[in-house]
């Protein structure tokens, strides 16, 4: 089994290039309802829907707090380089790199443009 979160967000184009942007991803969709966001290795990590393109009864509401509870957490073999592209782009960073002594690797905390918490971590031993 293979997680494949989907997120609601506004405007699914313009998350698709910040999400490209910032966590170099690729898209494997495209679409301004619909987007599948894939790895280096072609696997998908990451959906990002629209929220009004077609009804989901379980999708959530706009207007409330996203992702109350859930943390989106990626791991990642180039930590240096995501936190240059995280200062790049003017990433809301939440907690500046730090290193997680429990985890045994660095991580970073910031927000994506809809609100959503992202933690990004190194690769085990990574400190």
């Amino acid at each position: 089994m293979t997680p494949q979160p989907l997120i609601a967000v506004h405007n699914v184009e313009l998350s698709s290039q910040w999400y490209q942007h910032v966590l170099a991803l690729k898209s494997g969709h495209g679409g301004t309802e619909y987007e599948q966001l894939l790895n280096e290795q072609g696997e998908m990590v990451l959906q990002l829907h629209q929220w009004q393109a077609h009804h989901h009864p379980y999708l959530g509401k706009p207007n409330q707090l996203k992702g109350n509870g859930v943390l989106l957490w990626f791991q990642t073999k180039y930590f240096d380089a995501l936190v240059q592209r995280l200062q790049i782009h003017q990433v809301n960073i939440l907690e500046q790199p730090k290193v997680n002594l429990n985890a045994n690797h660095r991580e970073v905390w910031f927000k994506d443009p809809d609100g959503y918490i992202i933690v990004v971590a190194g690769a085990y031993g990574d400190i």
